[in-house]
């Protein structure tokens, strides 16, 4: 299924790069004359200063660093604080910076898809100007000692059922892409087993609830790729030097390999373009490239039940899709659900989860009169724009506030 050694030789690959990289950005740093002697030289500068911090970002969790606006107008940091610590997840909190007392919860169910949640702090600063915001926190499960047991697609649910539990009925649940269908699975378990707790409100944003109503190239290759082919080419145990040790894992820089891969044309030309600015100069760390790749390279592993459980169940059996999802050994009815209001957020761009994707959840929640089912299409938008960039600080962030509010 696999060998021993994979993940150690993925891991002492990326290091061995990365001190190449940092001895050649040093020795340019100590003689920068170097850079004259070779027509090459200053490129050559510019690559190792590029490569040295791509590579620092893949070994990393970044900082949350949240900054938000008060009342007054003045940025100030938000300190994240630790709700709910659990094996693979930590349920934080940023509080708001409003002065209201009728200040919104809102609990966003990051994706645990390869990346840290830390790629949802722009969504959070936007947020906590006129919302309690708390985050699923997911950990690497390199970091996740083998005693833990493991971490599979009923897991996700329970946790995220716990979460909403604990935050109570106020809550209203954000699930950003991959962990849109499992949000969906979630709310019909309350619905059967705790409706009192259920939340205000559910919206689900870009995520591949039926990824065959619309299929993208992600939904292509899991619907197609061979799970026992996956097991043996993708799957590997974690290496004595983590806490993981022994845990069977699907490495991040696989997940991160096959994202730069649906759009290699573009981010090699942003690499070169860096590469040009480092060695002219003008690059800073708050330019646009750095601003993007510290978190875009910041990869995460994944339980590797949870990983393939994602492609057998969500994506080849459509358990979602079909109302066919078991959990524990129970069917739920999505149809169950009564008592909540339901937002669909998509990006016409997103060549992630397709626009129609997400929007399947419409037809699956039938015990919701059509007046609580709201559905937005952002035209311009990619999959990271619905949440991250201009198009959702511009456009959808004010009616997503205007949603929650009205219930």
């Amino acid at each position: 299924m696999y060998t021993i050694p994979s993940y150690q030789l993925l891991d002492s690959s990326i290091k061995l790069q990365k001190a190449f990289a940092s001895q050649f950005s040093h020795l340019f740093d100590q003689a920068p004359g170097l850079t004259r002697l070779h027509p090459f030289g200053s490129l050559m500068n510019g690559w190792s200063k590029v490569a040295e911090k791509s590579l620092e970002r893949m070994d990393a969790k970044p900082e949350w660093s949240v900054e938000a606006l008060t009342t007054s107008g003045e940025s100030r940091p938000i300190k994240p604080e630790i709700i709910l610590d659990r094996a693979f997840c930590a349920l934080t909190k940023f509080a708001t910076t409003s002065q209201k007392q009728s200040a919104e919860t809102v609990m966003i169910i990051a994706p645990m898809s390869g990346h840290y949640a830390t790629l949802t702090r722009n969504t959070v600063a936007s947020l906590v100007p006129d919302c309690d915001v708390y985050v699923t926190d997911w950990k690497n499960a390199r970091d996740v000692p083998n005693n833990a047991g493991s971490f599979n697609l009923d897991d996700f649910v329970d946790y995220i059922v716990d979460f909403i539990t604990y935050l109570g009925p106020i809550t209203n649940v954000l699930a950003i892409c991959q962990p849109a269908p499992l949000t969906v699975a979630a709310t019909a378990r309350l619905a059967l087993d705790n409706p009192a707790a259920m939340p205000k409100s559910v919206t689900l944003m870009g995520g591949p609830v039926d990824p065959a109503a619309n299929p993208s190239a992600v939904s292509n290759y899991a619907g197609k790729t061979d799970i026992s082919q996956l097991q043996s080419t993708a799957i590997m145990p974690i290496d004595s030097q983590y806490a993981g040790a022994g845990r069977l894992v699907y490495p991040g820089i696989l997940q991160l390999t096959a994202f730069m891969s649906m759009n290699a044309a573009t981010h090699i030309e942003s690499f070169v373009r860096q590469v040009c600015a480092e060695s002219d100069g003008t690059a800073h760390d708050g330019d646009r490239h750095n601003s993007f790749y510290n978190e875009y390279l910041a990869v995460m592993d994944m339980p590797a039940e949870f990983f393939l459980d994602t492609v057998q169940r969500i994506f080849k059996d459509r358990d979602i899709a079909t109302n066919n999802f078991v959990h524990h050994g129970q069917k739920l009815d999505i149809g169950a659900v009564r008592t909540t209001r339901l937002l669909v957020i998509e990006g016409g761009r997103d060549d992630i989860s397709a626009p129609g994707q997400c929007k399947a959840a419409l037809g699956l929640f039938t015990g919701l009169p059509d007046t609580q089912k709201h559905h937005i299409l952002e035209e311009g938008a990619g999959h990271y724009g619905i949440f991250s960039g201009k198009a959702w600080r511009n456009n959808i962030r004010p009616k997503f506030l205007d949603f929650i509010r009205q219930g």
